[in-house]
């Protein structure tokens, strides 16, 4: 099926969180082409505590077939692995977050996974790099595009295309 996660980094050397978090995803077990990888955008802190830096922020989306759970707790251990601890405070900085964004049209609400995310409508931070690559696609319990969505979103956040290059160095 279809997944998307959204990745953000605003501490260390962000587009090389990003670009080692996108390699690690695309190396875990039922990950399958084709990937589509939006451009990395630099955005205004969210909810972050006060003086927080910019994020990067990009969405990549793939093929998967498995278990979503066991693809949450893998992508919790590749946010381990770059340096972030399992035990943080919500919407402090980071050097990276990787959220689940969606799997097919699956539902899901266990209190460890809740598919849909629940608000990634509502940022622009994860809407306007989900337009770079599916902006036609309407979100499992929504009505409009991803377009569509951005364009009536009425977000103060600042989000700036940085770069399309996942590659250099």
């Amino acid at each position: 099926m279809r997944t998307a996660v959204a990745l953000g980094s605003n501490l260390g050397d962000r587009l090389k969180n990003l670009r080692v978090a996108r390699k690690e995803i695309f190396q875990l077990a039922g990950v399958t082409p084709p990937i589509l990888a939006s451009a990395i955008y630099e955005t205004d802190p969210v909810d972050c505590e006060p003086g927080a830096p910019k994020f990067l922020n990009a969405v990549i989306e793939f093929g998967y077939d498995g278990d979503p759970l066991q693809l949450l707790k893998k992508l919790r251990r590749i946010e381990d692995a770059l340096g972030r601890p399992s035990e943080h405070a919500r919407n402090v900085s980071r050097k990276i977050d990787i959220d689940l964004l969606y799997i097919g049209d699956m539902k899901i609400n266990n209190g460890e996974l809740e598919l849909p995310h629940p608000r990634m409508h509502l940022r622009k931070f994860v809407l306007q790099p989900l337009a770079d690559t599916r902006p036609e696609l309407i979100l499992p319990r929504q009505a409009k595009t991803v377009r569509e969505l951005l364009a009536q979103l009425d977000d103060s956040c600042n989000v700036v295309r940085l770069t399309n290059d996942w590659e250099s160095q």
